[in-house]
């Protein structure tokens, strides 16, 4: 009877965490936004062990923090925090995409090149953010080592709010620049140039951090987080 009610709790868990990231990712969460345990199970009709579920999961991808005698909230970051999670992504990344740029076929650098050409057709925020993800991800795609893409996503996971904001400013001029890093960076790939695709990813992730870090206002309008 055990494994009965098990099985359905955890398809259920799974279900609620992936509405859940989607709305975090997708900026319908704000960071320290608080996650009402209760409003979830009425809201998907579960108990609140499937919710509680859910939002470990999330806590495992970096989304979610949990607080003691106070609940559930999205992950944030201070301007520091955020400065050193670029600062860990510009190390590793280019790491994790000379792992996988030996192992990319054509048909991968196909994939690859028609999201940077969706990305120089979209107007749209969401659709950039979305696209660019993607990009990124499936030049990292053919990487034999899961420990580092893991933890690389988790710091994909806990910026994305800022590389949000980041790419609002871009937009408003200096979007050019990222386009040009992304065709250098898929260049670079099909040369199987490994040293300077992780110089030219290293920069592209730099640029970001640099002008976050201009912008400390970014990380002063949050939430309460109860802390």
């Amino acid at each position: 009877m055990a494994t009965e009610v098990e099985a359905p709790n955890s398809v259920l868990s799974a279900r609620i965490a992936d509405d859940l990231r989607r709305a975090i990712l997708s900026g319908g969460l704000a960071p320290g936004e608080r996650i009402r345990q209760e409003e979830l199970a009425e809201q998907f009709g579960a108990s609140r062990i499937p919710v509680r579920e859910a939002l470990r999961i999330l806590v495992t991808d970096g989304l979610v923090n949990m607080v003691a005698n106070s609940g559930a909230w999205v992950s944030s970051l201070t301007q520091e925090e955020c400065s050193e999670h670029y600062k860990i992504r510009e190390r590793l990344e280019p790491l994790l995409l000379s792992y996988s740029l030996p192992n990319l076929t054509d048909g991968d650098l196909e994939e690859i090149s028609s999201l940077v050409e969706q990305m120089k057709n979209t107007d749209d925020i969401e659709t950039f953010m979305l696209l660019d993800r993607q990009f990124h991800w499936a030049t990292y795609a053919k990487a034999n080592t899961a420990t580092l893409s893991d933890f690389i996503e988790r710091l994909w996971n806990t910026t994305q709010p800022y590389r949000r904001v980041f790419t609002r400013m871009v937009r408003s001029g200096g979007i050019e620049i990222t386009h040009l890093e992304h065709e250098l960076l898929i260049e670079a790939i099909k040369r199987r140039d490994t040293e300077e695709a992780e110089r030219i990813l290293h920069g592209h992730i730099r640029r970001t951090r640099i002008e976050l870090d201009r912008h400390p206002e970014v990380f002063e309008h949050h939430f309460d987080t109860g802390k």
